[in-house]
């Protein structure tokens, strides 16, 4: 630890914005590029999102600009005002280097240092405690206050259904009595045959002998077309999915490499998301089914444990970032019910606090140790800053002992004598 006692002679321009002298211009260099990335991400965003929920004409001539101008100033404030704070606190790399002491708890920096053992599948068995207890609150929510709102719930209702919702006053007669009111409707009501009918005619078929118990709410299918069905759908929804978000990158070649345009079908993590999404609710209800019949009753605790038995379906499409977003989540859930149960304080502005400090230890990991930044937040960070942020001096950095310059060894920034505190190095020229 002693290197944190260490300090350094050079100041801001000769570790921070290398490529100009002046703090302002750096600051306007910064602010400019981070506001123009900001609104490429958030313009089109917010259009889509308006024209999928079907906002009205008001809607467009008066709150989507505002919106969009409010976000981006969010977005761009990050990259700009770090850097503003960075020339104001001059004596600021000690004070940066402090932050290294929240960092250690993090679990990929106490990896780097050796002091975290990684646990094999980690992240699937993380998702598979979280999957568990966000079903627990699914199944839950209908016969108690206390269950999930909003849209966790919408989303959780959309992927397994609002079958799989326990309610103990079930009754048998009531089930029956629902089928055939539903298979007369469909016999005066003809089906097209379209691709979509053919194909659930077909599973129909396969499964149409299959059991089904009285606890099980899905009353036009068998518990095996139930499970076949929620998995072909999922399945369809996750490949959709993984394709919409290819197309970008797709139609920028479409006219230098128009052969590209192939891998936005037949991708190899189109596959996996929709295996994923399908495994998951197939395990989830085949689970669900299958307590129903051991236990002979309809009960919440049941999704405690096809939740965790479908968490495995992580084993797809391994995402450490899901897993700690969607744990993230479910601390926050509990956390805000344990405050409406009064079980809890409440702590006015701790999601701003909380914001706070997860930026100040992102940023931390940005200058003195990028190798334990997630790959996708450090190549966000260069579109932001314009490719800013690889440009600093972190060779001058490596006296703390993080590595600062371990994926820049090549890189010596071309610094002006005149606003150097110490005669820079001269960059190598190759002839």
């Amino acid at each position: 630890m002693a290197a944190l006692s260490k300090s350094i002679p050079h100041n801001c321009y000769e570790i921070g914005h290398t490529w100009h002298p002046s703090c302002g211009l750096s600051f306007v260099h910064i602010t400019r590029g981070a506001l123009e990335e900001s609104l490429k991400i958030y313009a089109p965003l917010y259009l889509i999102a308006a024209i999928l929920r079907k906002r009205k004409l008001d809607y467009y001539l008066h709150k989507l600009l505002p919106e969009i101008l409010q976000s981006a100033s969010f977005l761009t404030a990050n990259g700009a005002l770090y850097m503003a704070f960075f020339c104001i606190l001059r004596r600021g790399l000690l004070t940066i280097y402090m932050a290294n002491l929240a960092t250690e708890t993090l679990f990929r920096m106490g990896v780097a240092r050796g002091t975290i053992t990684t646990l094999r599948n980690g992240e699937v068995l993380l998702f598979c405690i979280t999957a568990a207890m966000y079903m627990f609150f699914f199944s839950f929510c209908f016969r108690c206050k206390d269950g999930l709102k909003g849209f966790i719930f919408s989303a959780l209702r959309f992927i397994v259904g609002k079958e799989e919702i326990p309610t103990h006053s079930y009754s048998p007669e009531a089930a029956y009595a629902k089928v055939e009111q539903k298979t007369e409707k469909h016999e005066e009501k003809p089906r097209r045959m379209n691709i979509i009918a053919v194909v659930r005619k077909l599973v129909d078929s396969i499964c149409k002998h299959g059991p089904r118990h009285r606890c099980c709410k899905h009353y036009e299918d068998n518990c095996i077309s139930y499970c076949i069905k929620g998995f072909i759908r999922m399945f369809s929804v996750g490949y959709l999915i993984q394709c919409c978000l290819r197309i970008p990158s797709a139609f920028r070649h479409l006219f230098t490499q128009p052969s590209r345009l192939l891998s936005l079908f037949y991708n190899k993590e189109n596959f996996q998301l929709g295996a994923f999404l399908g495994s998951f609710v197939s395990i989830y209800k085949g689970t669900s089914c299958f307590l129903r019949w051991v236990r002979n009753l309809d009960d919440e605790l049941h999704a405690i444990v096809a939740g965790f038995l479908a968490g495995v379906s992580m084993m797809f499409y391994k995402s450490t970032t899901i897993s700690m977003y969607l744990a993230s989540k479910l601390v926050e859930t509990m956390y805000f019910k344990g405050i409406e149960a009064g079980k809890v304080p409440y702590f006015p502005h701790a999601d701003t606090i909380i914001y706070s400090i997860s930026t100040a230890i992102c940023f931390q990991a940005a200058v003195m140790e990028v190798q334990t930044l997630r790959p996708s937040y450090w190549k966000f960070l260069l579109r932001l800053t314009k490719g800013k942020f690889a440009v600093m001096n972190r060779k001058v950095l490596d006296v703390f002992g993080t590595g600062a310059s371990k994926h820049f060894q090549d890189f010596i920034p071309r610094l002006d004598p005149r606003y150097t505190t110490v005669p820079p190095e001269l960059p190598i020229e190759f002839s």
